[in-house]
């Protein structure tokens, strides 16, 4: 529950939103990254154990990260504007630290919990005859959710997405993800830091049981018909739900770039 002086500050924090949405300058900029640095010091905190780079150095990186943030928050699209903030915050972080070459250290205790999660995750998902939730998985980890997300947070970012891996398709031809990408100048194999951040968040906007079948086609690369059946619904069903969900992530990255 938000204190009265929490709750103040949110609602400062939306109406300098939406008067930055309305007509962006600097002054509002700075206000709300003033307002909102919070969440750049919880992120900095969050690496410094992690890294060898200064508190300081970490929270001015993050601070680009904010800034990017709040320049790209769209206020009619009804999200919350930290939930919105953070990836970017955290992205501006890690490739900070992977452009120094400071290696991610993803601590003991979290290495235990994936090991473990991965385990839960299969029996669970042969008890249930789907894949389990966060809520489900988190549950039998005796964790948090916040925990657990963060812990797949931090080896989903551990290995960058491929520009060039396939989205499958029995019927069609092959889709990659670079198609999802607006910018088409990038040359290396791997997505760029600030699209595969966006391409996480629109996968968020995503209706889950969309989002569950991209999930499965792309990250798991398994055929439409594989997730068809890991899912309990028709190879059609599949189909559909990947040619629209594509569609719906085309208009998103683009709308964000």
């Amino acid at each position: 529950m938000l204190t009265p002086v929490a709750n103040e500050l949110k609602s400062e924090s939306l109406q300098l939103l939406r008067e930055y949405y309305k007509s962006p300058c600097a002054e509002i900029r700075n206000q709300l990254v003033e307002l909102n640095f919070g969440l750049v010091r919880k992120e900095a905190h969050h690496w410094v154990n992690q890294c060898t780079e200064s508190y300081e150095d970490l929270l001015q990186v993050g601070s680009l990260g904010l800034i990017r943030a709040i320049e790209r928050f769209d206020m009619s699209r009804g999200n919350a504007f930290s939930s919105f903030a953070i990836p970017y915050i955290r992205g501006e972080i890690q490739h900070y630290l992977r452009d120094k070459g400071s290696p991610v250290r993803i601590p003991r205790r979290w290495q235990a919990l994936q090991h473990q999660a991965s385990n839960i995750t299969r029996q669970l998902q042969v008890e249930l005859h789907r894949p389990p939730t966060d809520l489900e998985v988190s549950q039998a980890l005796a964790i948090s959710v916040m925990e657990w997300q963060d812990i797949k947070l931090a080896y989903r970012n551990r290995a960058p997405l491929s520009l060039d891996a396939p989205m499958r398709d029995e019927d069609e031809r092959s889709t990659s993800l670079g198609d999802l990408v607006p910018d088409n100048h990038y040359q290396s194999f791997q997505l760029a830091q600030e699209d595969q951040i966006r391409l996480h968040q629109a996968l968020v906007q995503l209706e889950n049981r969309t989002r569950e079948v991209l999930e499965f086609v792309f990250l798991h690369d398994l055929t439409q018909k594989e997730t068809a059946e890991r899912l309990g619904i028709s190879a059609v069903t599949v189909s559909r739900r990947v040619k629209r969900g594509l569609k719906t992530l085309r208009t998103l990255m683009v709308a964000s770039a």
